[in-house]
C-alpha cells in the first residue's frame, strides 16, 4: 500500500537533465514512434486539472524540455498506472511509452514481459549510479534494468511534540525502540485530557499493511521464497513479539484508546485534534495534519522506525513500453532524467514551491528521498538553506536509514488476511496470539500460491 499523499507525488519531484543523444530518423522496426526528424513519446503521470498547481509545473516541465529537446515531442497523459487496465492497453495499443510505476508493479511487470529491457541504455544515465540501491533493485531483475525510480517513502514514527512536553518527555529525544514507544504511550495516555498514546490501524488492509511494518522494524518479514514459491514468514517469535507487544499496550497500559478499527483518516483527524501522541507513518502525512486540521509544523515531530532493522518502503518511478523503438526508449529516459532526476535543478524546484508558500525542508517531494552520497548532502543543505518549516523536528528520520523493504506478493489479498489478525488483538483482550498466527498464515499461503 502506498502512502496515500504521496501517490498524489507523480509529477512534483525533482527536475533534472540529460545528455543522451535522442536518435532523429527512425529505426528498422520503429512503432511510427518518430516522423520529420522528431521522436513523439506519449508520457503519463500528468496532474488533473483540479490540482491547478500541480499540473502548472507539469506542463511548463513539458515546455521547458521540449524547447531544450526539438526533436523530442511530448505528449503528456493524465493519470497513473492502473493495474486494472494495464494488460488490455498494452494488448490494444494504447499503453503510454513512458508510463508510471508503483513500487508494487514492477516484479509482475517484468515477470510478464510488459517492461522495456534499458540495461544497455540506462547506463548513459548521469548520476543513476547515485540513487540508492534498493531503490534501483525494485525495478531490476536478474541483472537487467527495466526502470528508474523517482521518488520513495519509507514509515517513520509521527509525534506530538506538544504532548511529549505536556507528558514530561523530551521531544528532541524520540523514542529509538517500541519499549520506548510503549513506556511514552502509557505517560502520554496518563494525561489528565483523556489523550490516547499510540493509535493503529486495523482495517481496509491498513491493518494488515501496519503489521508488515512493525514485522520489518523488529527484523521480521511477511513472506520468503522457498524452493522457488512464495510462502508466509510471519509465524515465529518475531510475529508474536509484535502482536503481543500490541496487546499489552492496549490492554495493559490501556495508552491505545477505546475506539479500535481505525484507518489513516481516523488517526490523522486524532492528531490533528491533539488528541493523539504518536502513530506510524509517512513523512507526508505531516503536511497533512498542517492542512487539513490546522496544524502547525512545530507541534509535529517525526523520527525513524523503532528498532529500525528495517522499514516498510513504498514509491514509485517509471519504466518504458515494451514494443517502444530504441529511438522511444532513448527519448523517453531523457524525459524521466530531466523531469525527475538532474541535482542541478534541485533549487530551482525548491524555490518554485517556496514561492507557492509549499513546505519546504520536509523530507517530501519536491525533494525526493532517493539519493546517495554528495546528491543527498546537497539536497539536505539546500533545504535546511530554503526551510519554511523546523527542519529539526524531522532530522532523527532523515538521519536514521534503514534497510528499505517493499510490499509482499499479493500485498493487497495478504494484508485484508492480517488485518483479521489486528482487529483480534485491538478488540479482544483474551486474543489467541498462536492461533491467530497460524490461521493467517494457512490463508496467506493460499494467496502466495497464486503468485506467478
Amino acid at each position: 500500500m502506498n502512502s496515500p499523499n504521496l501517490r498524489r507525488a507523480a509529477g512534483l519531484l525533482l527536475a533534472g537533465s540529460l545528455s543522451l543523444t535522442a536518435a532523429t530518423a527512425c529505426s528498422q522496426g520503429d512503432d511510427q514512434g518518430a516522423s520529420n526528424g522528431k521522436v513523439t513519446l506519449v508520457v503519463n503521470g500528468q496532474p488533473p486539472q483540479t490540482q491547478a498547481f500541480d499540473r502548472k509545473v507539469f506542463d511548463e516541465d513539458v515546455a521547458e524540455f521540449e524547447a531544450a529537446n526539438p526533436d523530442i515531442d511530448i505528449e503528456p497523459r493524465e493519470g497513473f498506472m492502473d493495474p486494472q487496465t494495464f494488460s488490455a492497453k498494452l494488448a490494444g495499443g494504447q499503453l503510454e511509452d513512458v508510463y508510471y510505476a508503483y513500487f508494487t508493479d514492477p516484479a509482475n511487470l517484468i515477470a510478464r514481459r510488459q517492461a522495456a529491457d534499458i540495461t544497455e541504455y540506462v547506463e548513459d544515465v548521469p548520476n543513476y549510479g547515485a540513487i540508492r540501491q534498493e531503490l534501483r533493485d525494485v525495478f531490476s531483475a536478474d541483472g537487467k534494468v527495466y526502470g528508474v525510480p523517482t521518488a520513495n517513502y519509507s514509515m517513520g514514527l509521527v509525534y506530538s511534540r506538544k504532548l511529549f512536553t505536556q507528558a514530561g518527555l523530551d521531544p528532541d529525544q524520540p523514542p529509538k525502540t517500541w519499549d520506548d514507544v510503549r513506556q511514552a504511550a502509557k505517560k502520554i495516555a496518563d494525561l489528565p485530557g483523556n489523550e490516547v498514546g499510540f493509535a493503529e490501524y486495523s482495517r481496509d488492509n491498513q491493518g494488515g499493511w501496519h503489521f508488515t511494518a512493525w514485522m520489518y522494524s523488529v527484523g521480521g518479514r511477511i513472506a520468503r521464497q522457498d524452493g522457488g514459491k512464495w510462502v508466509a514468514d510471519f509465524n515465529n517469535d518475531r510475529g508474536k513479539e509484535v502482536l503481543n507487544h500490541l496487546r499489552d499496550m492496549r490492554w495493559t497500559d490501556n495508552s491505545m484508546g477505546e475506539k479500535q478499527l481505525l484507518v489513516i483518516e481516523d488517526v490523522q483527524q486524532m492528531m490533528g485534534a491533539g488528541q493523539l501522541g504518536m502513530y506510524i507513518a509517512a513523512p507526508d502525512n505531516v503536511p497533512t495534519l498542517v492542512n487539513q486540521f490546522d496544524g502547525d509544523y512545530a507541534d509535529y515531530g517525526l523520527t525513524a522506525i523503532p528498532e529500525g532493522e528495517g522499514t516498510l518502503i513504498g514509491g514509485e518511478g517509471y519504466m518504458v513500453n515494451p514494443k517502444a523503438s530504441p529511438e522511444k526508449i532513448r527519448a523517453g529516459l531523457k524525459w524521466v532524467a530531466w523531469k525527475y532526476l538532474n541535482p542541478d535543478r534541485i533549487e530551482k524546484n525548491l524555490q518554485r514551491y517556496k514561492d507557492q508558500g509549499q513546505p519546504i525542508g520536509l523530507p517530501v517531494p519536491p525533494a525526493a528521498d532517493i539519493w546517495t552520497g554528495d546528491i543527498a548532502a546537497k539536497q539536505d543543505q539546500l533545504k535546511k538553506s530554503m526551510a519554511t518549516v523546523p527542519v529539526e523536528n524531522f532530522q532523527s528520520y532523515v538521519d536514521v536509514k534503514p534497510e528499505g523493504l517493499i510490499e509482499p506478493p499479493n500485498a493487497q489479498q495478504v494484508y485484508a488476511v492480517l488485518d483479521n489478525v489486528m482487529q483480534a488483538v485491538l478488540t479482544k483482550s483474551d486474543a489467541d496470539v498462536d492461533q491467530l498466527l497460524a490461521d493467517a498464515e494457512a490463508k496467506v499461503n493460499n494467496v502466495l500460491s497464486q503468485v506467478k
